[in-house]
């Protein structure tokens, strides 16, 4: 195989495993694992499904469609394509996402060294060195795969290495139900397969900065990238979440997900836990942090036809994000939970429809589609979020409704409906 192509895919598929390995991905496999106990394996298989598979999925089909979820989005319609790509970039930058890594960073980087550090002023530092990288769009791949990544999966692997070989406790037979779904859901919440829709144009930007026009060649390079990123993601997960496990046999102790990190980690290395869980956290957050910022900059100075300058772009979003910010880890992730319970699923139908290529006869069959998918996940979460028992109690008549997938049948009865009506494309 060709030298500079697995060169160029290590590089490109590092850095794309430090921007998905960020907050959400530190912090919740830990925690899944706590809750099930002995039904780590299912757990880990839902989990893997939307925090690997998933996302690798959603780079292959931002692939085809040149990088862009904008225009994946299109075949829906044009109004539909800058709604939700807006909402997308705002999630997954500076109202969810980005905020959750700065707030991630103090708890378990500065504060676990510093007791006494000032919240909002380690997050003043963190935006400002997130800012210096963003600024220089051109090498931010290359800075994060060469420099930033193999820092991070050091302090990981060290951590995932020693908490196997000496156990922090027995895995206890928690009599958990459901831990598949559970974990399907938990997995929403990496906000990975968004992430990958955001993070497709800079990847695509990357493997052509590297010499590769080809489609197929770039198609050879994306993919590769991509298997680094995702196997990276799979150990670093299963490591986790086999050490969170490790702790459910803790009785009368509750821990939120931050605090399960500190205590894995100082369980594992001792006094000297404190020190690798914070360089972890910072690795991590930072670099995701910096990829988020970058995308959603280009985004909206993309959006306003270059009207408003990408580097006024880059800091209005690095402020809406410090306000964010000042939020703990677990209100933003009560505030991400509903939100994601209706983008994920439009998410998961778009790309499955753009890998589906010749088989989608017309941008119709997709509209129509991806509505259904859209109003049933609206009225899905909206039943959970205000109590609705009339609306839970007839949704319940959907397959795969208790494990968040009610959407799922009539996707592919609605789609496959549409297509046998539909003679050609628009």
């Amino acid at each position: 195989m060709n030298q500079k192509l697995v060169k160029d895919s290590l590089v490109i598929g590092f850095a794309l495993f430090a921007m998905f390995f960020g907050a959400g991905n530190l912090i919740f496999p830990a925690f899944l694992g706590n809750m099930v106990g002995d039904q780590f394996f299912p757990a880990l298989i839902g989990f893997l499904l939307t925090g690997v598979g998933l996302p690798l999925l959603g780079i292959l089909a931002c692939s085809r469609a040149e990088g862009s979820y904008e225009l994946m989005a299109s075949r829906v319609g044009p109004l539909f394509s800058k709604v939700s790509t807006t909402i997308l970039i705002l999630a997954i930058g500076p109202i969810i996402a980005i905020p959750r890594t700065a707030s991630t960073t103090f708890e378990l980087g500065i504060a676990t060294l510093f007791p006494g550090a000032n919240a909002l002023l380690t997050t003043l530092i963190f935006f400002a060195i997130c800012l210096f990288f963003v600024l220089k769009p051109t090498s931010i791949v290359d800075l994060i795969g060469k420099f930033l990544t193999p820092g991070l999966l050091t302090v990981l692997v060290l951590i995932i290495i020693k908490g196997i070989i000496m156990p922090i406790g027995e895995i206890a037979p928690l009599g958990v139900e459901g831990a598949f779904a559970l974990s399907f859901k938990e997995g929403y919440q990496t906000m990975d397969v968004i992430a990958a829709m955001i993070f497709g144009s800079i990847i695509l930007s990357s493997v052509r900065a590297k010499g590769y026009e080809d489609r197929q060649s770039m198609s050879k390079v994306i993919l590769m990238s991509g298997m680094v990123s995702v196997i990276g993601l799979a150990i670093v997960y299963g490591g986790l979440m086999y050490l969170g496990a490790q702790t459910s046999s803790l009785d009368s102790v509750t821990f939120s997900r931050t605090q399960l990190v500190m205590y894995i980690t100082k369980s594992v290395f001792g006094s000297f836990g404190s020190i690798f869980l914070s360089v972890s956290a910072i690795l991590a957050c930072l670099t995701t942090a910096v990829a988020l910022l970058t995308a959603s900059a280009t985004f909206f100075t993309r959006l306003f036809n270059d009207r408003i300058p990408y580097a006024v772009h880059a800091i209005i979003l690095t402020v809406i994000s410090i306000l964010m910010a000042t939020n703990d880890v677990d209100s933003i992730i009560a505030l991400a939970g509903p939100a994601l319970d209706v983008i994920y699923p439009v998410v998961i139908v778009l790309i499955a429809l753009t890998l589906l290529g010749g088989w989608v006869k017309s941008n119709r069959v997709v509209a129509i589609t991806v509505y259904v998918v859209l109003g049933l996940s609206l009225l899905t979460t909206c039943a959970t979020l205000f109590d609705i028992t009339a609306l839970k109690a007839i949704l319940a008549y959907l397959p795969f409704n208790e494990m968040g997938l009610g959407w799922c049948l009539p996707a592919i009865l609605v789609f496959l409906t549409a297509t046998l009506l539909t003679k050609s494309n628009d």
